[in-house]
C-alpha cells in the first residue's frame, strides 16, 4: 500500500539544506519510495516572499531550480486550484496565514497526511467538514512520529 505526504515548507527546507534537524523518522519516511511525497506550489510562493521581505535568506539556488530541487527530493508537485484557494479563505480557522491556510485546505481536501513541526497545526487545527492529518509529534490521532524541532 501506497502513503502520501504533503510537506510543510519547512520540512521542504530541511530535507534540502539541512536534513540534521528533521528526526530520524522523518528521514526515513522522505527517503521511503513507497511513500508519494507531496510539495504544494505554495511552498514555492512562501519560499520566494519570505526570501523577498528578509525573512529567508541563502534560498537562491532552491528558488531557481524550484522543480528540479522537488524532483531530486522524490516528490511531485501539487498545483493550487480554486477547490484549494476557496477552501483555504473558507476555513475556520484563526490562523490568518495564507501559505498555511492553503496547505491545510489541500492537505484536506487531497486527504493527504501533512508532515510540518509547526504547533500552530497541532495545537488549533482548522474546522470543516474534514480531518487535517498532521505529522508532528502534537497530532495525535495519526500519529506517524516526530518531525523535528521549529527554532
Amino acid at each position: 500500500m501506497t502513503r502520501a505526504l504533503l510537506l510543510d515548507t519547512h520540512v521542504l527546507l530541511w530535507a534540502l539544506t539541512q536534513p540534521e534537524k528533521l528526526t530520524a523518522r522523518a528521514r526515513l519516511l522522505l527517503a521511503d519510495r513507497k511513500v508519494d511525497l507531496f510539495v504544494s506550489a505554495a511552498s514555492a510562493w512562501e519560499i520566494a516572499t519570505k526570501h523577498r521581505i528578509g525573512k529567508l535568506p541563502g534560498v537562491e539556488r532552491i528558488m531557481s531550480d524550484f522543480e528540479q530541487h522537488v524532483d531530486r527530493l522524490g516528490a511531485h508537485t501539487l498545483s493550487i486550484t480554486p477547490a484549494h484557494a476557496l477552501a483555504a479563505g473558507q476555513l475556520d480557522w484563526h490562523h490568518r496565514d495564507p501559505f498555511d491556510r492553503v496547505l491545510a485546505a489541500q492537505a484536506q481536501l487531497e486527504q493527504l497526511p501533512f508532515m510540518t513541526a509547526d504547533p500552530v497545526f497541532g495545537e488549533r487545527r482548522p474546522h470543516s467538514g474534514s480531518s487535517l492529518s498532521v505529522v508532528t509529534r502534537s497530532a495525535s490521532p495519526r500519529f506517524i512520529g516526530d518531525v523535528g524541532a521549529r527554532r
